[in-house]
């Protein structure tokens, strides 16, 4: 006889089965394809693309190589296309995106990739480089020691793209935070954000410059591991004077000096405040002057005598750093002497490695008036002690602010003492101060060895300076005006049409590759257009009264503005 409940029971099975069919209990949650961004070059090798899968529905999640299964696709096949396989092939130049796609437990699942190709070659092809991409243009790492990719793209001006990343030259903002390898790889060292920045030289020594940032979330911020204070003696009347003392503090990892007058880790302390004292951050003071947040450093004469102002600085690790020897203050009862009290060039010294390698010296003035501390650079009269090989220039046109004193170029090994010499306005009187600029020979091996200041180890110059001057015959009233290299406006303004002080010559700075647009205000003359260097006019000079712009893009050390003004 046929059992009934046998048959019930293999419906039931029967019921079930499929149903169990439809539960992925070990479904994919996800892929992930390596690797994230890659550079190819057309005609070069290929790359193998990688998924990777994880199961598990979020439960218990494990993961495998699902490499095969999924579906590659490519979004501009023309830049780059890719197989069944996840084999990429470039095609041309361009930049495209590479995903992999696979049924997951809850709909389809993908990931994707970013792929850069270049036409390959130095540049002989394609023409010389004219801008330079970053990528990515950022990245932030957590913690000290771990790294991030930078990848370097040159466009030329046949429109190709190619990778220069081991080409160019690699430069970090600051290498106490982050440095930077000749292959892109940026390597934290402490918390902070830099600003990563590759230079492509051309043949003909134009260059193309792109920049990137690189933040350190983690870590703790670079310790100091010496302190100076300037200027290392003071003479004040107790009448009232005041002189303002600076601390500079030493970055142990990259000799870098940073202004910490006015840091709360620093202590500023007097030996004897009955005959000076000083402002500080935290320790109570006798204030025959008043006291802020910003005048830390800042000695006042109480008595005659003399006494000892030092300062002390805390490091985040709690090590204590204090100069190796402290200020000498000497006070008297003599009346105020001249307003000029010290004259300090910052830094003490500067080392490059490079023939045609630059330093700017800055001159630091501090007065017994208001504002106590002064930068002179671009008003003290600056000197080399070999002025044939290591010439230093003094800003003498107030009217060039691109252009600032106190920098000195090497064009020979050895080294030179320049001088800063500052005349007091009021009484004619000179202070100076003293710094050493360096270019040490190292002989080459193999030659051309970079820190080596031996013939033809020059180094390619990034600002060009720019010259404006009229072409036509009108002397009067003709007036150009530009912004600084910063991008403040209205900072060369050339001309007799000037309200101020003006010349038939200007000259400025400005980055090699950076534009600059100059106007010839409507009014100022009878303007009839601009030199042929002028890559962008407008409006059409022949037509229009003004106001008339020319933005030029300097490419060369030296470039030339003209205006016509009849």
């Amino acid at each position: 006889m046929f059992d009934r409940n046998l048959l019930k029971a293999m419906m039931l099975i029967g019921i079930v089965l499929p149903f169990a069919g439809c539960t992925n209990q070990s479904g994919l949650d996800s892929i992930e394809v390596t690797p994230a961004t890659a550079s190819l070059v057309v005609g070069g090798p290929t790359l193998q693309m990688a998924a990777t899968g994880t199961f598990g529905n979020a439960k218990d999640p494990s993961t495998q190589t699902i490499t095969s299964q999924v579906t590659w696709t490519s979004a501009i096949p023309g830049v780059a296309t890719v197989n069944s396989a996840g084999l990429v092939t470039a095609v041309g130049a361009g930049t495209t995106t590479i995903t992999g796609t696979a049924a997951g437990f809850a709909g389809p699942v993908s990931s994707s990739a970013d792929i850069i190709v270049t036409s390959g070659g130095t540049g002989s092809v394609g023409g010389d480089i004219v801008s330079l991409a970053i990528i990515p243009t950022s990245q932030t790492v957590a913690a000290p020691g771990q790294t991030g990719q930078f990848l370097a793209i040159g466009s030329t001006s046949s429109g190709a793209t190619e990778n220069l990343t081991s080409q160019v030259a690699w430069s970090s903002s600051s290498a106490s935070v982050a440095t930077i390898s000749a292959a892109g790889t940026a390597t934290a060292v402490a918390q902070g954000n830099v600003t990563i920045t590759a230079v492509a030289t051309n043949p003909d020594k134009t260059v193309a410059t792109g920049t990137g940032t690189f933040t350190v979330t983690g870590g703790t911020s670079e310790q100091i591991t010496a302190l100076t204070i300037i200027p290392g003696n003071e003479s004040l009347s107790a009448s009232g004077q005041t002189g303002q003392l600076i601390a500079l503090g030493t970055s142990g990892t990259t000799g870098l000096q940073v202004n910490v007058t006015n840091s709360p880790n620093l202590q500023w302390v007097s030996s004897i405040p009955t005959i000076a004292t000083v402002c500080n951050n935290s320790l109570p003071v006798t204030k025959p002057v008043t006291c802020t947040a910003t005048t830390n450093g800042l000695v006042a004469g109480v008595g005659a005598g003399s006494t000892a102002i030092t300062a002390i600085y805390t490091n985040p690790d709690n090590s204590v750093v204090a100069p190796a020897t402290p200020v000498s203050v000497t006070i008297t009862n003599t009346p105020v002497p001249e307003p000029l009290l010290t004259l300090t060039i910052v830094p003490s010294a500067i080392t490059v490695g490079n023939l045609n390698g630059t330093g700017n010296f800055l001159a630091i003035g501090t007065y017994s008036t208001q504002p106590q501390v002064r930068d002179l650079t671009n008003s003290v009269t600056w000197i080399s002690s070999a002025p044939n090989v290591f010439p230093v220039n003094t800003n003498s046109n107030p009217t060039n602010l691109g252009a600032p004193g106190g920098i000195v170029t090497a064009y020979g090994s050895g080294n030179a003492t320049i001088i800063a010499e500052a005349t007091d306005p009021q009484t004619g009187s000179i202070q100076t101060a003293t710094a050493i600029f360096n270019c040490p020979l190292v002989l080459p091996n193999p030659p051309f060895t970079a820190g080596s200041c031996y013939p033809g180890s020059e180094a390619s110059a990034l600002l060009s300076t720019v010259t404006i001057y009229n072409e036509g015959l009108n002397t009067t009233n003709w007036l150009v005006t530009g912004p600084s290299a910063t991008g403040t406006p209205n900072v060369v303004h050339c001309g007799p049409g000037w309200t101020g002080t003006g010349g038939s010559v200007c000259v400025a700075t400005y980055p090699i590759g950076t534009p600059v647009t100059f106007t010839a205000p409507a009014g100022t003359g009878a303007f009839g257009g601009w030199s042929s260097n002028c890559q962008t006019i407008s409006p059409n000079p022949s037509t229009a009264a003004g106001p008339n712009t020319c933005t030029i893009v300097p490419t060369t050390f030296n470039e030339t503005v003209g205006a016509i003004f009849n």
